[in-house]
């Protein structure tokens, strides 16, 4: 709230940007004595007409990524009143969808963003409230172009190629002048042209003696060579013309004639286009696979859902992801991040846990992973999908992490390559469990059928040497095989 000094003064006339500065839709108090303003209000602008003391609503930034939003419906109608920690509607972000929460009590005069509206930017006015019920219907005709803080125009100043250009024909005149009295006569032999001139045509390839000039008898100058426009050839015929664009109409009709849907695009799916295509072209990928014996893990899951009593149910994802926290316990290089000038190492582990959501991929994080046992990471993952899934989760639920699992094991994926997730180094892919044929020696035939599970590593070659990347496959897999380690 603003001190009863600064709205006394609003209400007399007095500018307030003189007590207030505002930058980016955010308010920087220029008073010791006024309390914070959070950043996404604009509190009292100096607006084009006069209204009584409201405050603009922007568009909140709710995630680092943030940069649009799309509006959802509106809680509170004109003229409500609004308490702190009201909802005044909710936001989808690029990640999730969330409550745009009011910290200040007023009342709501105006919604210059209505329900439904799509990409709109942060900082963008979305609406007014006012600290009185009685100033409600002054802002019935209240528009965004009216919450634009009030300028005076100054004349602009002549930009830089203007001044040269004007510099160039003053040059030119001046030079044109001096040389008429040398320049009388014009010979079959010679093109009189400006320095200028000359070199602009060659730079762009004209021909001076297809240009008419129209400096002093005849000179060509630099106005001439920008106006000049060669002939272009003859037009085909019609017929000619027909048949050279007829394959290029006929592809055209025939994408004309298909069926297809365009989808637009939300913002989540805009993230991830954008920060999948830079970790792609920056960060120097390489992959490292492995083949895991998983029939004791297998073996190990059903015993301990067998005496669960309905406490949990685990899943092979979660062995998994208790199998890597352990492996990146013994291998720290690999849980570490690529931050520019450095390499930060994490002493913690916090598993970024891929899930497919209908609007994109999200990553929540299970933060601590390496202090928590299988069934709190049973229960986390199985909260943290299901939030994901309805867009309920919160920022800091699925910000951060220092290692990322993707597990396409539910689909008949045998194996594949991820991309990684920046700042981190690294990402492990997983694919199905599916019977192979693979060697035995302690059985007569030689071989035996075992459930194989294939997981390809992702690694950032600035961070994880290939050495490192082969230790950590090779500690994963012996946990995995041998899963009662990870009791120790």
């Amino acid at each position: 709230m603003l001190s009863g000094s600064l709205v006394r003064n609003v209400r007399h006339g007095i500018a307030v940007t003189k007590s207030l500065q505002v930058s980016g839709g955010t308010i920087t108090a220029k008073r010791a004595n006024l309390y914070p303003l959070i950043s996404r209000m604009a509190r009292f602008y100096a607006t084009k007409k006069e209204y009584p003391p409201h405050t603009i609503l922007n568009m909140p930034a709710l995630s680092p990524t943030m940069t649009a939003g799309n509006i959802g419906e509106f809680q509170k109608s004109i003229g409500d009143k609004i308490e702190p920690g009201d909802v005044l509607c909710e936001i989808e972000t690029d990640k999730a969808q969330m409550d745009f929460e009011q910290q200040d009590e007023g009342y709501l005069a105006k919604i210059l963003i209505e329900s439904g509206a799509k990409d709109v930017a942060v900082g963008k006015p979305v609406a007014v409230t006012v600290e009185n019920a009685e100033d409600v219907e002054a802002f019935k005709d209240f528009s965004i172009e009216d919450s634009a803080p009030e300028t005076t125009e100054t004349p602009k100043e002549q930009p830089k190629e203007a001044k040269e250009e004007k510099a160039d024909v003053t040059a030119e005149a001046e030079t044109a002048k001096t040389e008429t009295k040398e320049a009388t006569a014009v010979h079959d032999d010679r093109i009189f042209a400006s320095p200028i001139a000359k070199k602009m045509a060659e730079e762009r390839g004209v021909n001076l003696s297809q240009i008419r000039g129209s400096g002093p008898n005849g000179r060509i100058i630099k106005v001439d060579v920008e106006n000049f426009k060669p002939e272009r050839p003859a037009a085909p015929s019609n017929k000619a013309a027909a048949a050279a664009t007829s394959p290029a109409a006929s592809a055209k009709d025939a994408a004309a004639a298909g069926t297809y849907e365009d989808l637009p695009l939300s913002n989540m799916r805009k993230i991830i286009a954008s920060r999948l295509t830079e970790s792609k072209q920056i960060n120097p990928h390489y992959y490292v696979s492995v083949a895991i014996d998983v029939e004791k893990i297998v073996r190990l899951r059903t015993a301990l859902n067998s005496i669960a009593d309905g406490r949990y149910k685990l899943s092979v994802n979660d062995l998994v992801i208790k199998a890597v926290t352990a492996a990146l316990r013994e291998v720290p290089e690999v849980n570490s991040a690529w931050m520019g000038d450095f390499i930060r190492q994490h002493k913690n582990v916090d598993i970024s846990m891929a899930v497919a959501t209908p609007s994109g991929l999200i990553t929540p994080v299970i933060r601590n992973a390496h202090s928590l046992g299988l069934r709190e990471i049973s229960n986390m993952a199985k909260d943290y999908g299901h939030r994901a899934r309805a867009n309920k989760l919160k920022p800091e639920e699925y910000q951060g992490g220092t290692f990322t699992i993707s597990n396409l094991g539910m689909y008949p994926v045998d194996q594949f390559t991820a991309i990684i997730n920046p700042p981190q180094a690294c990402i492990l892919a997983v694919g199905t469990v599916s019977e192979n044929v693979i060697p035995d020696k302690t059985s007569e035939k030689g071989f035996k059928v075992a459930p194989i599970m294939k997981c390809t590593l992702s690694a950032d070659h600035r961070v994880v040497d290939g050495a490192m990347a082969a230790r950590f496959t090779t500690a994963l897999k012996k946990i995995m095989e041998n899963p009662l380690e990870l009791l120790l």
